[in-house]
């Protein structure tokens, strides 16, 4: 089945394969649409269509939760850091938040906490409720009380340091007011008041007409000048101008909210801390809320009452569990907390004429379909481009070329087609049939039965498929080579330099026939040149990721390269897990968060003597840097595979894995001789039974919690 066929049917029907399929469609997309929207700062789709699409992902995995995958989009955080600014890296991780869409999806949230905590019906669980504004994401360090760096969130773990730019904000206190910790990191939102946005969107127009006018009477005129979109993209673009001088001149305000790292806890709660916040000289949102479980449905109706004649945009509120220390215990899940949510609005349409159906191929060989577009405006972003995810999908909607259809930015990112105005449709009209044939190679496209994708049977010889593959091998998060974009790879690929990623470090044979090309001078050739000879060494994660295996993402790559942590061992361990039974492909299926499917995928790319070809051809020219061991300080966990079974008296699984997890342990699902410890609460099944056949070493739960030093 393709993608959009799969989109179109329900969670509850999709098959495990099917599910794997979609899930890493999902993957992709929601990556792509990350880098745009965080990176760029130019988002083809809405809110609306991107929360809806991380929300399917989400419900896959809840029904699924074995094929999680570790590049999954609830796993990840925004974007690498932009070029043009010093990286700055967070003390403290800045993560994102899962996304609720109702009151069931809150309703929900509640009972993961209270499941993982281990509390009672009884319990109280107060919130503070925050509206969530539409603008961009800031960690602000402060030493000694003193403001020292600024920095966008970037990809989580690093962003730019646009230090320079944020002190032109008046909303910023340059020092903190009264006692604060030697050092912290503030997080905040930078974002634009609706009226400031208009007024200066509408300067712009004037500019720009009055430019064009001089144009056509033949003067002298400067560079093109910008419209801005909308308030966020607005202040994203005003937050990463190079000249702090321009920043100045932007109509910016500052929000502060949360906190990162700290040499202190400042406060018991998170209520507490806005207070702080406040006192310490910051901007806190005034509609901010401290209430209780029950009583967010009716606040959250209250916002979205209120939306339209708020000053700033939001686009849903966040509701944090106010005990910090409940939140120390709940931790994270991949990118987000488990203690916070953010209730989003419903999504925002509108209707356009369908003009075209276009069909890509994806490096998989996927042929997926898109919706050509008149322009319209969804969400205050103009849009020509809509998913319309597969062909059981458009069959299903029965959406016809020609007609006026109705679209919707989920959650207010990508734009899906959601149906057909049908008392609009033209004469003449006829079903859409999707293709047989690859519209790139010819090839046969296949469905094979029970599958929701069509692939196109190429293979290596499509040249949509291997130019796809080196796209996403030169990708920023993948070996990030700069200057290495679509319109380039095209250009090799089709000229015959670059065929396989290794080609790509064998350029500088090719010098003399890259200065014959037009628009390629000396400057563009060596600073490409540099930027290929940089990349050389590269982190294991990456490397793996670059391969494009699939199903094999940013975070997946990242729990391979730690698990195994070099290229020798890693090709060595893949090779004996292409036989399916053996200790290998046992111990890869068992990985936390890899699971059996993926592990299948990892040994048929193995098993495939070509791809071994191009990944030893690759290794002679790139020397992959083997992976940190991630470990805590004095920690009996260090480095040890630990497994649970059975129910704990004390705490939730989760917690415990997630415990285990931050003091340096690798947590799997299934016990093998690899296993160091099994720790064994009541009822214990199969696991422990095998762990006394294999001889490992088994933990009470008291035990464990000594050794964790939980008391």
């Amino acid at each position: 089945m393709t993608d959009a066929t799969l989109r179109a049917r329900k969670v509850e029907a999709l098959t495990e394969e099917e599910a794997q399929q979609e899930l890493a469609a999902l993957a992709t997309e929601i990556a792509h649409h990350d880098e745009l929207y965080h990176a760029k700062d130019a988002p083809e789709i809405t809110d609306a269509a991107y929360d809806a699409l991380v929300r399917r992902n989400r419900a896959i995995e809840a029904r699924f939760p074995e094929l999680v995958r570790e590049d999954s989009p609830s796993r990840r955080v925004g974007a690498e850091a932009a070029e043009g600014f010093a990286k700055a890296r967070h003390g403290v991780p800045m993560l994102s938040l899962d996304n609720g869409f109702g009151e069931a999806d809150f309703l929900a949230f509640i009972a993961s906490i209270r499941r993982f905590l281990k509390l009672d019906a009884e319990t109280t669980l107060d919130f503070v409720a925050e509206p969530k504004i539409d603008g961009l994401s800031v960690n602000l360090l402060y030493e000694d009380g003193v403001f020292v760096r600024g920095a966008t969130r970037g990809d989580g773990t690093v962003g730019e340091d646009i230090t320079q730019n944020l002190l032109t904000l008046k909303d910023l206190p340059r020092k903190l007011k009264g006692k604060a910790p030697a050092r912290i990191e503030i997080r905040g939102e930078v974002f634009c008041e609706k009226a400031d946005f208009l007024a200066f969107r509408a300067a712009q127009q004037q500019a720009a007409a009055e430019r064009e006018a001089r144009r056509e009477r033949g003067e002298k005129v400067g560079p093109a000048i910008t419209i801005p979109v909308n308030p966020r993209n607005f202040a994203a673009g005003a937050l990463r101008q190079l000249d702090p001088a321009i920043t100045a001149q932007r109509p910016l305000k500052l929000f502060a909210y949360a906190m990162g790292e700290a040499s202190e806890q400042p406060t018991d709660t998170h209520w507490h801390w806005l207070e702080k916040l406040r006192r310490w000289g910051f901007v806190v949102n005034p509609l901010s809320r401290q209430l209780s479980a029950e009583d967010a449905p009716g606040f959250q109706q209250r916002m979205t009452e209120d939306r339209a004649s708020l000053a700033y945009d939001i686009d849903g509120v966040v509701y944090k569990l106010d005990r910090l220390d409940w939140q120390a215990r709940l931790g994270f899940v991949g990118r987000a907390p488990r203690w916070a949510i953010a209730w989003k609005f419903p999504a925002e349409q509108a209707t356009t004429v369908l003009r075209d159906i276009e069909i890509q191929v994806g490096r998989t060989g996927a042929l997926t379909p898109r919706a050509v577009m008149e322009p319209v405006g969804v969400g205050g972003v103009m849009v020509t481009h809509a998913t319309l995810h597969n062909e059981d999908e458009i069959a299903r909607k029965d959406v016809r070329i020609g007609d006026t259809i109705i679209v919707q930015r989920a959650g207010d990112v990508i734009p899906q087609v959601v149906g057909v105005v049908l008392e609009k449709r033209p004469k003449g009209a006829k079903p859409f049939v999707f293709p047989d044939h690859c519209p790139v190679c010819g090839s046969h496209a296949i469905r094979p039965e029970g599958e929701v994708v069509r692939r196109c049977t190429g293979g290596l010889t499509c040249a949509a498929q291997t130019v796809e593959r080196l796209i996403h091998f030169t990708r920023r998060n993948a070996m990030d080579i700069e200057g290495l974009g679509e319109e380039n790879i095209h250009k090799l690929h089709d000229e015959g330099l670059v065929k396989s990623p290794a080609d790509i470090f064998r350029l500088s044979r090719h010098v003399a026939t890259l200065r014959s090309w037009e628009g390629w001078g000396e400057r563009k050739i060596g600073n490409l040149l540099n930027a290929i000879e940089a990349r050389r060494r590269v982190p294991l994660e990456r490397f793996i990721f670059a391969l494009g295996i699939r199903r094999i993402g940013e975070s997946n790559a990242k729990l391979l390269a730690r698990h195994y942590h070099s290229l020798e061992e890693w090709r060595a361990k893949m090779l004996a897990a292409t036989k399916t039974g053996s200790e290998a492909r046992e111990e890869l299926g068992s990985i936390q968060g890899i699971g059996p499917a993926i592990a299948t995928e990892l040994a048929e790319f193995f098993l495939e003597p070509h791809n071994r070809d191009a990944l030893d051809d690759l290794a002679r020219e790139v020397t992959p840097e083997d992976a940190e061991i991630v470990a805590a300080a004095d920690s009996p966990f260090a480095g040890k595979v630990v497994v649970f079974t059975g129910t704990l008296e004390t705490m939730s699984r989760d917690e415990a894995e997630a415990q285990a997890e931050r003091l340096g342990a690798k947590v799997t699902k299934s016990v093998s001789k690899k296993t160091d410890f099994v720790v064994v609460g009541a009822d214990a099944g199969s696991k422990a039974t095998k762990a006394a056949e294999l001889g490992v070493a088994t933990l009470s739960e008291a035990q464990w919690r000594e050794m964790a030093g939980l008391g």
